[in-house]
């Protein structure tokens, strides 16, 4: 396979030319029409190098989602990918310093999404023969929960043999990841009783004194032995100091290992009690993405994956990671799901993300290498 990574490295000025165009086109998730020119950017690209002409799976309030489809055969590879990011535009720019290139959503994800279609442009353009036609389903709602695409993620998942991942490699090392915690989101909003903080203080029930014992009895919940975590990431309560606080509202994220483990706490927050008297619960929210367990058959791709790196000069790590990915749902359902198959670099979802240019042709050359043994 060292013929592809000979032609990738070749080709590494055109791969970054193909990520400065997608991470130029910003792509906030909230703004569909942005998501949308995004997109129009993808589907130039996957046009020009693979012939392609995309499914566009129309949405009405997020960003179409884009599904590709290479080669023929009976079997199928999933190449999961999001296209939006979690940066305004005109947030950050991109910029080139030395083997670093910056820019929104560059690490995660557009460059993954780019190195896969130069995976498969090596494999075409060298007659490299893929026993296996190749989906390649682009998304635009990873960064808000997949709301409108997990549907489309788990259908095009049952139909595959294997799922790649495309987001970035674990910072540093390169490891792909093998297992992801699962992530909930939950709601609790609290009713009390208002009066005067100066009259009548004894006549009201404070909101913000419920919101107090209900965060120490959700942050209690935190289990690290389980690789459990409950962060009650915003609260909010009350409106004026001199009043008794009438309602409050906690904003609620939950990380867990097993999907065992997302049931039990699931449960034990949607069953949370008032510990004042007079006061009311009310609580909506799930795990929205269930944790991607490291099975057999990940642990089987894992290696397959270790010897098609051994024979480019790679010596591949795996990783656990706290983060959640589209991934988890495909793998959920039981699917072989290999993540962190994407660029490698640092920063996500901070100022100073970026890849490192030089592995850009290096990152492709594995996931062509990869997909030709699968």
């Amino acid at each position: 396979m060292s013929g592809l990574l000979h032609y990738l490295k070749e080709n590494q000025d055109h791969i970054l030319a193909d990520v400065e165009r997608v991470v130029k086109a910003e792509s906030p998730t909230q703004d569909k029409q942005a998501v949308d020119r995004c997109g129009e950017v993808f589907q130039s690209l996957f046009a020009e190098h693979l012939g392609l002409t995309a499914e566009v799976i129309q949405m009405d309030t997020t960003g179409n989602h884009l599904r590709f489809t290479y080669g023929e055969g009976d079997g199928q590879i999933l190449i999961l990918g999001h296209m939006d990011t979690v940066w305004d535009i005109g947030r950050l720019s991109y910029r080139v310093e030395g083997n670093k290139a910056y820019g929104p959503g560059i690490l995660d994800m557009k460059s993954g999404i780019i190195q896969a279609i130069w995976a498969v442009k090596a494999c075409k353009d060298l007659g490299v023969a893929l026993q296996k036609k190749v989906v390649f389903l682009c998304t635009s709602d990873e960064e808000t929960g997949s709301d409108s695409s997990r549907a489309y993620i788990e259908q095009e998942a049952r139909k595959s043999d294997v799922v790649l991942v495309v987001e970035p490699a674990v910072a540093n090392s390169g490891a792909l990841k093998t297992s992801r915690k699962g992530v909930g989101h939950f709601t609790m909003s609290i009713k009390g009783k208002a009066s005067h903080a100066g009259n009548h203080h004894e006549e009201g029930i404070s909101a913000v004194e419920e919101m107090a014992h209900q965060i120490l009895f959700l942050q209690g919940l935190t289990d690290y032995s389980r690789g459990t975590t409950i962060n009650v990431g915003i609260a909010s309560g009350g409106n004026r100091t001199n009043v008794v606080a009438e309602s409050a509202l906690l904003d609620i994220d939950v990380r867990i290992n097993r999907l065992s483990e997302a049931e039990r706490i699931s449960d034990l927050i949607t069953h949370a009690t008032p510990f004042l008297e007079g006061t009311t619960l009310q609580i909506t929210g799930n795990v929205n993405r269930p944790p991607m367990e490291r099975t057999a058959q990940t642990e089987k791709l894992f290696h397959l994956a270790t010897e098609c790196g051994n024979e480019l000069g790679m010596t591949l790590t795996e990783a656990h990671v706290g983060g959640g990915s589209d991934g988890n749902f495909t793998a959920a359902l039981g699917v072989p799901t290999l993540d962190g198959l994407g660029a490698m670099g640092d920063g996500p979802h901070a100022e100073y993300e970026h890849i490192l240019i030089d592995q850009l042709p290096v990152r492709a050359a594995l996931l062509a290498s990869l997909m030709t043994r699968l």
